[in-house]
């Protein structure tokens, strides 16, 4: 039969929308996307997971600007922190939205049957008579289980998150920029800094308006400034500007200056309340010289908390200085940058003043090894892409000095010290702080501390991990930190118990360069053998303080056992001395000036009962006391006293005439001699 003429049954044809013939592929569209649209896409880039992990990462980056405001005009941080709870009702008040009552129950995600329901009060009420019955029988009960949590979302959490500090504030005309545009800041070039990507306020304001829809508000003031800067704006996703309400300056009623900014925010405080307040206490151990006063407000009174981190000192570490880059840690865009950017004429000078650790000499020995067409005279912008590669790989190649690492500001010893101390209360507590060491020409310092026991401290191991003194909480058993303490420190040679001592190991690691694995700042890598190496040794040096102090400890432990044995035998050791005693005197008394006047004497006062067996008990008593004493005072000598005695001590001279009565240099030796 002809193609035209089918016969076949509408079963066998073919279905429509099934045609072999390809399809013609849409015209691409070539689009662009602003980084504000970009990490409103990819939040999680910045730690913005989850509604909790929002939570957690605005607190996060707030605190620490405060703290970078502060520290950068060596001014004491005082950081106020207040979540306040707010419920639906109030949200909606705020949004201008009216709320109403459900009017078709089915459309809900919550949604429950009858028949669903009256087969979970019926599975109910089955456990809840077997639970009966073992009680009864006295078995233990098992927990009911929590009923399966419906899927969705449900109904979402609402906080304000304020944080106020004593910073340097922030210019009026700069603050919209500043809050309003991803990737913008003050904190690029090389240094150490907490921030680095100019997000930080920024996601949080992204977060605000991908989940509330409100503004963030800013309050800022300068030294010597009049007025306070208020400022309420969005951003402008696609545009990546900020879209400003309200910029205005008002009138200055106290003295302060610093930085209040208010978001409203989704979030969940249930799930990431540990999370919150264990940073808040970590960061109280690595500053120490700021004082953080945290408040959570909630309609419900025994849900709201307000914590006190006092300051405990108020010694800063130094202010970290801009620094240029290292030879061996430069690429070949970043040199064109240098280029680009540099104010140096020639070659010469480029290379001595837009690089660490090339002098004049140096830089003309490099020069000469490039080859002949380079000449130190050289105009820097002349520079071609086959002459700047040529320099790129002899940086690659050539020795070159390690940064020595000055401009960097750890914690120092004494602060980090001081933090275990307030935060842990631990027994005892060592530190370390290690010189400047290089990776990739990028300097960093390691500063570690050991502590055994304390106030909320697990047994076993307690990791605390800092970058740049910022704790790290996430991400733990993959860190360099923790794989060193648990596999490569062996802990009983420094008369360390792994799994019953209470052990808090905290290790801080500040450099130009931290290198974080991972898309968030949450662990740095076990793969870089420099930190690792110097990781491990800042552990190791803190372990062989502490072993000092514990043998000690074990020391004066055995001292007083050896104390308490004695003390037990001396009844029965002055009851033998008295009967030998008695018997030599019984057994000598008729016959005179035999012995020295000291033993005639001392037999004599036994005879006539002066001295007795309770007077033996006391002396010994009393000498035992006095030689633990002597030997408490030499520990005391030894290992250094921590602070200043309670109670005036008095030390009497020893009389020659003394009533002690020396045993073993008279009669027993006497009776040596007459054997």
């Amino acid at each position: 039969m002809e193609a035209g003429g089918s016969s076949e049954s509408p079963a066998d044809q073919p279905k429509r929308g099934k045609s072999k013939t390809p399809r013609k592929a849409k015209d691409s569209v070539l689009k662009q996307k602003s980084p504000a649209e970009f990490f409103a896409e990819n939040k999680n880039i910045a730690g913005f997971d989850n509604p909790g992990k929002c939570l957690y990462t605005t607190v996060r980056e707030l605190v620490e600007n405060s703290l970078d405001s502060a520290e950068s005009i060596s001014e004491l941080p005082v950081v106020e922190v207040t979540i306040e709870e707010i419920g639906k009702v109030k949200f909606n008040t705020m949004i201008g939205l009216v709320d109403r009552e459900r009017v078709d129950e089915e459309l809900y995600d919550d949604y429950e049957t009858a028949k669903a329901r009256e087969k979970r009060l019926a599975k109910e009420a089955r456990n809840q008579e077997i639970q009966a019955k073992n009680a009864a029988l006295g078995k233990k009960v098992k927990e009911p289980t929590p009923a399966k949590a419906m899927k969705g979302r449900g109904e979402a959490s609402f906080y304000r998150v304020t944080c106020k500090d004593n910073g340097r504030g922030m210019p009026h005309d700069d603050i919209p920029n500043m809050f309003g545009r991803v990737l913008s800041g003050t904190k690029y070039g090389l240094r150490q800094t907490r921030g680095k990507f100019g997000l930080g306020a920024k996601m949080a304001l992204i977060w605000s308006k991908m989940s509330t829809g409100l503004p963030i508000d800013i309050s800022s003031s300068m030294r010597g400034q009049n007025y306070v800067s208020f400022c309420r704006l969005d951003i402008d996703i696609h545009r990546n500007i900020p879209h400003i309400h309200i910029h205005e300056k008002l009138e200055k009623k106290e003295e302060w200056h610093g930085a209040e900014i208010q978001v409203v925010i989704e979030g969940n405080w249930t799930t990431y309340r540990s999370k919150i307040l264990h940073y808040m206490r970590q960061m109280a151990v690595i500053t120490p010289y700021a004082q953080f006063i945290f408040k959570f407000v909630s309609d419900t009174s025994d849900k709201s908390m307000t914590i006190k981190f006092a300051r405990r000192t108020d010694v800063m570490p130094p202010v970290p200085l801009e620094t240029k880059h290292h030879p061996s840690s430069v690429d070949l865009l970043l040199i064109k940058r240098l280029i680009t950017e540099t104010s140096k004429q020639n070659i010469l000078q480029f290379l001595q003043h837009e690089f660490v650790n090339i002098s004049k000499a140096h830089a003309e020995r490099l020069i000469g090894e490039m080859g002949p067409e380079f000449q130190p005279k050289m105009l820097i912008k002349s520079l071609t892409d086959q002459q700047i590669v040529r320099i790129h790989q002899l940086f690659r190649q050539a020795k070159f000095e390690d940064p020595i690492g000055d401009c960097l500001s750890p914690a120092g010893e004494y602060n980090l010290r001081l933090g275990i101390i307030k935060e842990l209360h631990p027994d005892m507590v060592a530190t370390y702080s290690g010189s400047a060491q290089v990776f990739e020409g990028h300097p960093f310092i390691v500063e570690a501390g050991v502590s055994l026991g304390g106030k909320d401290v697990k047994q076993g191991l307690n990791i605390f991990r800092f970058a740049n003194r910022i704790p790290l909480l996430f991400e733990q058993g993959a860190d360099v930190v923790t794989r060193t303490a648990l596999k490569r420190i062996n802990w009983s040679s420094y008369k360390i118990n792994q799994m019953q001592d209470k052990i808090g190991v905290f290790v801080s690691i500040v450099s130009t360069k931290i290198p974080f694995k991972g898309t968030g700042k949450e662990y740095i890598g076990d793969d870089i053998t420099e930190i690792a190496t110097a990781v491990k040794y800042a552990i190791q040096q803190c372990c062989i303080q502490l072993k000092s102090k514990i043998v000690k400890k074990m020391q004066a432990r055995e001292q007083q056992e050896r104390k308490r044995n004695l003390s037990k035998y001396i009844p029965n050791a002055a009851g033998a001395v008295y009967d030998v005693l008695k018997e030599m005197a019984q057994s000598h008394a008729l016959k005179k000036k035999r012995y020295e006047d000291e033993d005639a004497t001392l037999l004599g006062k036994v005879s006539t009962r002066l001295i007795t067996k309770d007077t033996l008990t006391e002396k010994l008593s009393q000498h035992v006391e006095q030689v633990d004493y002597e030997m408490a005072l030499e520990f005391a000598t030894q290992s250094g006293v921590s602070e200043e005695p309670r109670e005036a001590i008095y030390i009497h001279s020893l009389d020659t005439k003394s009533d002690f009565i020396d045993f073993s240099n008279s009669i027993f030796c006497f009776r040596l001699t007459r054997q």
